[in-house]
């Protein structure tokens, strides 16, 4: 009880005096969070919502050059490659060009036609839904409000003379307030490479070059970069964006997640199976 008491009285002090800007809004947060009165995680996210008040749709849109795009005039059988490898829901769907969207296909709809024997013909337009479109220059708390509002998940985003430029979702503008958002699919911190088929692999950027050798069975040098996304930075000359690729010793490493700052995960293809392994996980 004594500790809500405390954080009611800090409460009441910030709302009575009131911060003169919001640098003192953000060092009256942290005064509380050293004191115990707010936790880290929730002083995290209230800079995240006054962060995204600030930031602008180009800040964290995938790039065009990054879209998982698909053809409105490709058949079902060529689709579904795209759409198992990217491991996205939604797809932006183009005409004649990657300028002209022309909605978005919801991986559901293209699996439950094979989910029902792949008989008859798949017309994409006929579940293709409306491509909602924004501006680089929309503040993301205004997104944010537009994405519920409209229940959208997905936008393309566009330059000022109405070229596509890129695309946001939901998730990029609510990972901005709450952090990374991991699925079942990405790789756990102690467990650093996770098989994903005879030939590919999930990586955390942050593996030990020596463990990664020991696993793969390549003689990559740790001498100047103890891990791997460093190694494949180095690659690359720049840090690289989500969905590059490069290849070292005959492995695709193709970059899985990236922000601004560093490479997060990635995806490791061998030209064959690895040999046997041993117990724990590392190549015999």
């Amino acid at each position: 009880m004594a500790a809500k008491g405390k954080g009611s009285g800090w409460l009441r002090r910030l709302t009575k005096e009131g911060p003169r800007d919001r640098a003192e809004l953000v060092d009256a947060i942290r005064a509380a969070a050293r004191g115990g009165i707010v936790e880290a995680d929730a002083m995290q996210m209230i800079q995240g919502v006054l962060r995204v008040g600030d930031q602008h749709v180009r800040d964290i849109m995938v790039p065009r050059s990054q879209m998982v795009v698909l053809e409105r005039d490709s058949g079902p059988q060529q689709l579904l490659p795209a759409v198992i490898e990217s491991g996205h829901s939604r797809f932006p769907v183009i005409g004649d060009d990657r300028d002209q969207i022309v909605g978005i296909l919801l991986a559901k709809d293209l699996l439950r036609y094979f989910a029902e024997g792949a008989t008859g013909s798949f017309d994409i337009r006929e579940v293709l839904r409306p491509a909602a479109f924004v501006p680089e220059s929309k503040r993301l708390n205004v997104l944010l409000k537009e994405f519920r509002a409209s229940r959208n998940h997905m936008a393309i985003v566009v330059d000022e003379y109405g070229g596509v430029s890129g695309l946001v979702t939901i998730e990029d503008v609510i990972e901005e307030i709450v952090g990374e958002i991991a699925d079942e699919y990405d790789t756990d911190e102690d467990q650093t490479i996770r098989t994903e088929g005879d030939r590919q692999f999930a990586v955390l950027a942050l593996t030990r070059v020596q463990e990664f050798n020991a696993y793969f069975g390549t003689r990559f040098s740790d001498e100047e970069y103890d891990t791997i996304g460093g190694l494949v930075m180095h690659q690359f000359g720049r840090l690289p964006r989500r969905g590059e690729s490069v290849t070292m010793e005959g492995l695709e490493f193709k970059v899985l997640r990236a922000d601004r700052r560093r490479i997060d995960q990635l995806r490791v293809t061998t030209p064959g199976p690895l040999p046997a392994a041993s117990g724990d996980g590392r190549v015999a």
